[in-house]
């Protein structure tokens, strides 16, 4: 059973959706009313997934994935938020965010979401892609990484990291490309060095950003 801890400042709001995940099979560990008090649920409760909203009073969600990224906490975060602010899109997903949905999805968009992240995959709302891009393309190159054109991919690295920006994890892009596992995660690792990105989703970032993906 996927574990997931939810960061939302209204206790409604969090209890409805323990009660909604476990509608779904999956199970709410520990809640959160801010950035601050996330931090320590996360490090006790050892989730698979983090549901965290962004504006909160005190320390928000912003300062969370940058305190998790700069602590070395590795868990998958999906920003779950009623804001689709471009500028909080772009710097949730800079901070370390592997996801981000509006909290209009259905179950089925929220359990589909959490189980992508889950395995490893990257999932942003179709409903915010489009400024995205366009934000992307106006915006500086990513913090943290060589603001130098990356070296260029190879076609089979590229059609690789379309499925990624799609959300499919590792697994999911062998059986799609008849590749091994093995071989995925080698050309993942070979676009993140070549892009100079720390991560999927900064990988993602970049490329859109240099219009290696279009």
């Amino acid at each position: 059973m996927t574990r997931v801890v939810v960061v939302d400042d209204q206790t409604l709001i969090r209890q409805g959706i323990r009660g909604l995940l476990a509608v779904a099979g999956i199970e709410v560990v520990g809640e959160a009313d801010d950035g601050a008090a996330a931090l320590d649920v996360i490090a006790d409760a050892r989730p698979d997934v983090v549901l965290l909203d962004l504006r909160m009073p005190h320390r928000d969600g912003i300062w969370a994935l940058r305190q998790l990224r700069e602590r070395g906490v590795d868990v998958p975060v999906l920003v779950l938020t009623t804001f689709d602010d471009d500028t909080l899109v772009l710097d949730a997903l800079r901070a370390g965010a592997r996801g981000y949905l509006l909290k209009d999805v259905t179950l089925e968009q929220l359990t589909r979401a959490v189980e992508t992240l889950a395995a490893g995959g990257t999932l942003v709302a179709a409903s915010i892609t489009d400024r995205l891009l366009r934000a992307i393309r106006s915006a500086p190159p990513p913090v943290g990484v060589d603001p130098t054109r990356p070296q260029a991919l190879t076609e089979r690295e590229v059609e690789v990291l379309r499925l990624v920006a799609e959300g499919y994890t590792n697994r999911e892009i062998a059986g799609v490309l008849f590749l091994a596992e093995g071989t995925v995660k080698n050309h993942v690792s070979a676009i993140l060095l070549k892009l100079g990105a720390r991560d999927r989703t900064n990988a993602v970032l970049r490329a859109l950003h240099e219009g290696v993906l279009r």
